[in-house]
């Protein structure tokens, strides 16, 4: 894996970069892209950009009511309905994609839950692991047909440097014979996001069907954030003593418009062309930490420790990346042709 994070040296962007800077000068008229979670946080500014450059965009939400609202601006967006806690949902939305007939050039996986209290979907499976990862797996697989039909697509899973709290436990991934930290819940469901986007790509990369993981940075404002104390935020920087968002791109707390560039980098950037299954941070390949480093970690266990922020080596495994794929097939029933 450390052969394939090699970040890019002749690049123009970096943290600061926003989602408007990476697209520039980019034409996607007549492509078609799908963001889940695109009505909100860093999905909604990854749809802004993608329509203004002329593609096709629709955003599947579980209420298409708020989300058309919340899109209220954005011309042209095509607003469907899908809960990726949902097979049914998930198999419906596909079915109505495929039946478009319409090739998907761009599949951006960024909706999710974070730090949420333990809970099941009706399978039993843990909802971190569900949503984020399940229910994106099920979603790829099942527009595979579109993603050939592209000759040329891509597929960005957002993650986040909170992999770096789990790997993917194999022998108790729903958290039934261990104890439960909404943390590591989610760390282990970002893990398999960016594993998923390895194995996606190794299998597509000869037809023509690329795969990428990202981590955004951490950003405020959003849905994902509403689970976390605010004394906790305090204790990461990631708010100053009046209660405000604290921005400083560089030590990877970024605004909207920040926080959404590396997933459009990543969808659209010609330096990526002959790249993937690569995990990205700043508009750029991210290395792998030395995992014996550490940084400390106010939001999971107060003065704990963790790597610091880069692709953590439990994460880079070709062997779990396949792994995790066959469970995931199982789990979900779906699988590519």
């Amino acid at each position: 894996m450390s052969t394939l994070q090699e970040p890019i040296t002749d690049t123009p962007f970096d943290a600061s970069s926003t989602a408007d800077d990476v697209i520039k000068g980019i034409d996607l008229t007549g492509k078609v892209a799908i963001v889940t979670g695109g009505h909100s946080g860093i999905g909604a500014e990854t749809t802004r950009v993608l329509r203004a450059a002329g593609a096709q965009v629709i955003v599947p939400v579980r209420q298409p009511e708020k989300a058309a609202h919340m899109l209220k601006g954005v011309d042209g967006v095509d607003i469907e309905k899908l809960d990726l806690i949902d097979p049914a949902s998930v198999d419906a939305f596909a079915e109505r994609f495929l039946a478009s007939g319409r090739p998907l050039h761009i599949l951006v996986n960024s909706a999710g839950i974070m730090g949420v209290p333990l809970s099941r979907d009706a399978r039993g499976y843990e909802s971190h692991f569900a949503t984020n990862h399940l229910g994106h797996h099920q979603l790829t697989v099942r527009l595979w047909r579109a993603l050939l039909d592209a000759h040329g697509a891509r597929v960005v899973a957002v993650s986040a440097a909170a992999h770096r709290y789990s790997p993917v436990v194999f022998d108790d991934p729903h958290f039934e014979r261990r104890d439960y930290h909404p943390m590591l819940g989610y760390g282990q469901s970002k893990t398999a996001n960016i594993l998923f986007a390895r194995e996606l790509d190794r299998r597509g990369a000869a037809h023509g069907v690329r795969a990428f993981s990202v981590h955004p940075g951490s950003i405020l404002g959003t849905n994902l954030s509403r689970y976390a104390p605010t004394e906790a935020l305090r204790a990461m920087g990631l708010l100053d003593e009046h209660g405000n968002p604290v921005i400083d791109p560089f030590a990877g707390k970024k605004n909207v418009q920040q926080g959404a560039s590396t997933s459009v980098w990543c969808a659209v950037s010609p330096q990526l062309d002959d790249k993937g299954g690569v995990y990205c941070l700043d508009n750029n390949i991210a290395v792998v930490v030395d995992p014996d480093s550490r940084t400390t970690d106010p939001l999971r266990h107060g003065t704990s420790e963790i790597p610091p922020a880069g692709l953590s080596p439990h994460a880079a495994s070709a062997e779990d990346a396949a792994r995790l794929w066959d469970l995931s097939d199982e789990l979900t029933g779906a699988t590519l042709p």
